[in-house]
């Protein structure tokens, strides 16, 4: 490869030499040498003048940095090719960055907003350099599970053609998909063993996976109980096909950590709800807020006298 660069550097023009150097480099990539493959790949970079060659080139060093898990360096080079993108990105590259910050936002368990850039991404897919199509939808039911509230989730997800058509080669994305959609909490409950085998096999969602995990159970037992003022637990662990043992341990750790807004009557075994006020909440926040402010400017004030 060097010696056809040397000859076409005499005998050829800008753009073969650009080719021959992205070959090189890419050539190291493939062996696993990071070191050199980044040297090589910077060097092309400040080689070129076109914009869109230049996003190609920073889209590789992401997949560099995805494929040895340097997070630094995939961060620094999504937000490279987002202001290449904004000075002159075409539309396919637009597209492409969309996946590959989304992706980067995955392992940074950033899910919120790598739903919202996987649903954009779902109609106008081309990142095969990084996964398949089914791939990518997978990824999108995942996050978006977790992500967004049950209107949201149905028209963006629920009833997305692209995503329906997918899914339905994806048994246990569908069982997920719609025993969520439809409160069939039983069998939410069973395909979540499946669905949680092949994300721990995932080299993006692996590492998250028991966080997962715990996020999707919130948001089930939250809609479950979103439609009572009080429910028995026995009733409750029914109709999640659990015992009432796991269910009153289960509850009283997430309500503990503030996650479910409702309280357990140990006597009754009864699950009372309590439905947050938005105006009193935000209220609170600001107290709390102004209170531990008003604690730091005292401790400063102490500190300077």
């Amino acid at each position: 490869l060097q010696g056809g660069l040397e000859k076409k550097k005499k005998n050829r023009g800008e753009t073969e030499v650009r080719d021959a150097e992205v070959a090189i480099a890419k050539n190291f990539a493939t062996i696993g040498d990071k070191k050199l493959a980044l040297e090589k790949f910077k060097e092309v970079l400040e080689g070129t003048v076109g914009t869109g060659q230049k996003i190609d080139v920073v889209f590789i060093i992401i997949r560099i940095g995805m494929a040895f898990n340097d997070i630094k360096l995939v961060k620094e080079n999504v937000e490279k090719a987002k202001d290449l993108v904004e000075k002159g990105g075409d539309w396919e590259r637009r597209n492409l960055l969309k996946v590959y910050e989304a992706t980067f936002l995955v392992r940074v368990r950033d899910f919120k907003k790598a739903a919202d850039l996987f649903i954009d991404s779902v109609a106008t897919f081309t990142c095969t350099a990084m996964y398949s199509y089914e791939t990518m939808v997978f990824y999108t039911v995942i996050t978006s599970m977790i992500s967004l509230d049950r209107i949201s989730l149905r028209k963006k997800v629920v009833r997305s053609p692209e995503i329906l058509q997918v899914v339905q080669e994806m048994p246990d994305a569908q069982k997920l998909i719609q025993s969520l959609n439809k409160c069939n909490y039983d069998d939410l409950f069973k395909v979540l063993v499946p669905i949680c085998n092949t994300l721990k096999k995932d080299r993006y969602f692996a590492s998250h996976c028991g966080w997962w995990l715990r996020e999707i159970r919130i948001v089930a037992y939250s809609q479950f109980l979103r439609s009572y003022r009080s429910v028995t637990l026995g009733s409750m662990a029914k109709t999640f096909g659990v015992s009432l043992e796991f269910l009153d341990k289960e509850l009283a750790r997430f309500i503990a950590a503030g996650r479910l807004n409702c309280k357990i009557d140990a006597v009754n075994l009864v699950i009372e709800t309590n439905r947050p006020d938005a105006k009193n909440s935000q209220y609170s926040e600001i107290i709390a807020k102004g209170d531990a402010l008003l604690s730091r400017i005292q401790k400063l004030s102490i500190e300077l006298t």
